[in-house]
């Protein structure tokens, strides 16, 4: 599909530089992803790589207009199970959609082969599927000083994805993944910059600016666009093998732990607004 007709996403790219900018923009979800924005993502990255006048990426999140408050903002609070996400939708779209595909493995080679720079301006909260997009599908993270982020997987009875089991512990070391996977608590900016999570912390008003000199400097002219790709395609092709293993686990202990006493517990807790009582089935 093309980007002009895209639903939740937005996708703009600046003529004279070649920046692609692709925007989360459901806030009124707080940005939370839908297989069908997977899909959307997955038509961005192959628009981008065919693109020969497209020469960086960056993805954000939209604000709420009607909350304007920086700290309120959502890079993405992560997966949106509501089947109003697939309403009006083609059926040549939906027949796209994999189901199965809990962990994204088609977006996140798709992202795997793209040998251009793709940069996170993470602007808010970024839970879930929001960080695990950026761990997956970027080359470099940069975050405001209002965002934090949270790895609810296994509070929620489920488990990982978009490669996040191998690319996390490579970033911050198995024990601390171990941590931040089984507790799922809230991870300021700043501690995510000190454990090696992201790249850099910037003031909110600051972030997109940065984000966007930090692609100039890796473009024409300022960069060296040529080593960069290739560099990238060394740095990826080592590793293709190990997160397509990875993405293949991911699926298969999504696909059980969706089915689990656990995991209808949580969701039944938080919709009563209670404490889970877990029985580890």
């Amino acid at each position: 599909m093309k980007p002009s007709k895209f639903k939740e996403l937005v996708y703009e790219k600046e003529k004279a530089t070649g920046i692609v900018t692709v925007t989360m923009n459901m806030p009124k979800r707080k940005n939370a992803q839908s297989l069908y924005t997977f899909l959307e993502f997955w038509w961005a990255a192959d628009a981008f790589t065919k693109d020969e006048n497209a020469h960086a990426m960056i993805i954000t999140g939209a604000r709420d207009p009607e909350n304007p408050e920086p700290s309120k903002e959502a890079f993405s609070s992560g997966g949106y199970f509501s089947p109003d996400a697939y309403e009006g939708l083609e059926p040549e779209v939906m027949d796209q959609i994999d189901f199965a595909d809990i962990a994204q493995k088609r977006v996140v080679e798709k992202f795997w082969y793209v040998d251009k720079p793709v940069i996170a301006a993470i602007n808010g909260l970024a839970i879930g599927g929001g960080i695990t997009l950026a761990l997956g599908c970027c080359d470099l993270i940069y975050i405001s000083k209002h965002a934090w982020i949270r790895f609810p997987f296994v509070r929620l009875g489920i488990t990982p994805e978009l490669a996040s089991s191998f690319l996390l512990p490579r970033l911050i070391g198995l024990q601390r993944t171990k941590e931040l996977f089984y507790f799922g608590e809230d991870i300021s900016a700043q501690y995510a910059f000190e454990m090696g999570l992201v790249n850099k912390v910037l003031p909110h008003e600051e972030l997109l600016a940065y984000a966007r000199e930090q692609a100039l400097r890796l473009i024409p002219p300022n960069g060296p666009g040529m080593a960069v790709r290739l560099t990238k395609q060394i740095l990826h092709r080592q590793l293709e093998p190990k997160v397509q293993r990875a993405l293949d686990e991911e699926n298969i202990a999504l696909g059980r732990s969706l089915q689990s006493a656990d995991f209808m517990e949580a969701i039944t807790a938080r919709i009563e607004k209670r404490a889970p009582v877990f029985k580890g089935k």
